[in-house]
C-alpha cells in the first residue's frame, strides 16, 4: 500500500516511519526543503536517535522518501495523512492555517483522481474541526462528497517526545474516528498488524479523546506540583507523599512527579485550546484555568527556594542546566527554562545556561544570556545551580564539578537526582517539594 504523510515534523515523521516498518511504501511531503533533504539523507530534522536509526534503514531500502511535491506525493497514495502542526495563537486558539493549506492541496488531488482515497487528519485539532473546516475545504476544492467519493477520518496521536518510535509501534490504543464505515474499515485494516486496542468513534469524539487525555496528564502534573509546593513549606518530602498516593490504582504513579511545570508542543497548547473552545460555548473551564495557573507559576518555585537559601539573588551567578522542555529532546517549545531564567534575571541574578542538545534552539529565544559549552563550565564560580531538564548526564555530576562552584547549592527542578549522592559529592541538595531535614 502507498501512504502519503503530509508534514515531516515530529508526528508526521513518526507516522511515516511506523507505516514503513509495517511494510508500506511511504512518501513524506513537506514544504520545508531543509526537512526534505534531511529525511532523504536518512537524518531526522529533530533529535530522536531511535527514530532516526529506523528512518535511515527505511530510506536505504527505498521504503520511505520525502518530497516537496505535495500534490504528486498524494496523487498515487491510497491513504493521505495530514500531520501538520497546529500551534497556539496568542488567544489560546490553535492556528489551522497549515491544516487548511494541506487540505486545499489534498482537495486538488481528489478532484482529478478517479480512485477512492482516505484522508486522515492526525494533527491535533479541537472537536468539530475535521467535520466542518477540513471537510468543507476538501469538498469545495474537489467538487466531491466526503463519505461517498472519498473517506475522511480523524486518527489522533499519543506520542511522547523521546519515545516516538516505541509509542508508534506499541501504542496504548488506536483511535479511529470516521465519517462512515467504509473509510473506518479501511483505516482499521491499515492498522491491523498492530495489536493494540482499537477504538472506533465519530470524528468529533476522536478529536475530544486526544484533548481529554492530554488535559488529564497536565492536571496530574499541576496537582503534583501543588502538593510538592505545600510539602516544601511543611518540611515534608513530597516524593514520599506522591509515591504513596500513586499506589492507589485510582490515582496511579505516572505523571505524578513534581517539577518546574509542563512544556513542549502538546500539553500547554492543548489545555489552552480546549479552554478557548469551552469559552466559545460560554463554559468557563474552571479546572483548565487552575491547571494553567499552577503551571505558569511553577518555574518561580526554584527562585523561591534559592531566595530562602541565599537570601538574595542580586548579583548571584546561577547556572541553569537543561534548556529543552525535558531531557533527551532538543525541543524548546514552551520550555519552563524561559520563565525560569526571566524570573532569575528580574531578581538581579546573572545566568549562565547549558544544554547538551537544545542550546542552539534556545539561543534564538534568549540571545543575551551567557551560555556554557559543558555543565562543568556552567558550574564554574556559580552560587547555585538549577537543573531544569532531566538529561542523564546531569546524574553524573559529582564532587569534581560541584567543587568548581562558589556556593555548591543544587536545586533539582525535576526531582531525578538522589539527594544523598548530591550531598556526598559536596553540594547542598534542594528539590521541588524537598528541603534538607535539618532546615526549618
Amino acid at each position: 500500500m502507498r501512504v502519503c504523510v503530509i508534514g515531516a515534523g515530529y508526528v508526521g515523521l513518526a507516522t511515516a516511519v511506523m507505516f514503513g516498518k509495517l511494510g508500506h511504501e511511504v512518501v513524506c511531503a513537506d514544504v520545508d526543503e531543509r526537512r526534505v533533504r534531511a529525511v532523504n539523507s536518512g537524518k531526522s530534522p529533530f533529535y530522536e536517535p531511535p527514530l532516526e536509526k529506523e528512518l535511515s534503514r527505511l530510506v536505504k531500502k527505498g521504503m520511505l522518501k520525502a518530497s516537496k511535491d505535495v500534490l504528486g506525493s498524494a496523487r498515487e497514495s491510497a491513504f493521505i495523512f495530514i500531520c501538520v502542526q497546529t500551534p497556539s495563537l496568542s488567544s489560546g486558539r490553535i492556528d489551522i492555517r497549515a491544516l487548511k493549506a494541506a487540505s486545499r492541496s489534498v482537495a486538488k488531488v481528489l478532484r482529478k483522481s478517479e480512485d477512492y482515497k482516505v484522508v486522515v487528519v492526525k494533527s491535533t485539532v479541537v472537536p468539530s474541526t475535521t467535520d466542518t473546516v477540513v471537510r468543507e475545504v476538501l469538498e469545495v476544492g474537489s467538487k466531491k462528497t466526503a463519505g461517498r467519493d472519498f473517506g475522511l477520518c480523524m486518527n489522533p496521536e499519543f506520542l511522547q517526545e523521546g519515545s516516538a518510535l516505541k509509542d508508534s509501534m506499541e501504542p496504548t490504543r488506536i483511535v479511529i474516528g470516521a465519517i462512515d464505515k467504509r473509510c473506518g474499515n479501511a483505516l482499521m485494516k491499515l492498522y491491523s498488524p498492530i495489536s493494540s486496542d482499537k477504538i472506533r468513534t465519530d470524528l468529533r469524539t476522536a478529536e475530544m479523546i486526544k484533548y481529554a487525555s492530554n488535559v488529564f496528564l497536565a492536571t496530574k502534573i499541576s496537582y503534583a506540583n501543588e502538593m510538592a509546593n505545600i510539602c516544601y513549606r511543611l518540611g515534608i518530602d513530597s516524593d514520599v507523599v506522591l509515591n504513596a498516593a500513586g499506589k492507589d490504582p485510582r490515582i496511579g504513579p505516572l505523571f505524578l512527579k513534581p517539577g518546574l511545570g509542563f512544556g513542549g508542543s502538546c500539553l500547554p497548547k492543548d489545555v489552552k485550546a480546549l479552554r478557548q473552545k469551552a469559552r466559545s460555548m460560554q463554559y468557563p473551564g474552571r479546572l483548565l484555568n487552575a491547571v494553567l495557573a499552577v503551571n505558569d507559576e511553577q518555574p518561580f518555585e526554584a527562585s523561591f527556594i534559592l531566595k530562602e537559601v541565599l537570601g538574595t539573588l542580586e548579583r548571584r551567578r546561577i547556572a541553569v542546566l537543561g534548556l529543552s522542555f525535558k531531557g533527551n529532546v532538543d525541543d524548546v517549545r514552551e520550555t519552563r527554562a524561559i520563565p525560569l531564567i526571566a524570573g532569575l534575571l528580574a531578581s538581579g541574578a546573572e545566568v549562565v545556561a547549558y544544554d547538551p542538545m537544545a542550546a542552539s534552539n534556545f539561543i534564538e529565544l534568549m540571545p543575551t544570556i551567557m551560555y556554557a559549552s559543558s555543565a562543568k563550565e556552567a558550574l564554574d564560580g556559580a552560587d547555585a545551580c538549577i537543573i531544569q531538564a532531566d538529561w542523564p548526564e546531569f546524574k553524573r555530576l559529582g564532587r569534581k564539578e560541584f567543587s568548581r562552584m562558589r556556593n555548591p547549592v543544587v536545586v533539582d527542578g525535576r526531582r531525578f537526582l538522589v539527594p544523598a549522592e548530591v550531598e556526598k559529592a559536596g553540594a547542598r541538595y534542594y528539590g521541588i517539594g524537598y528541603k534538607p531535614a535539618n532546615e526549618p
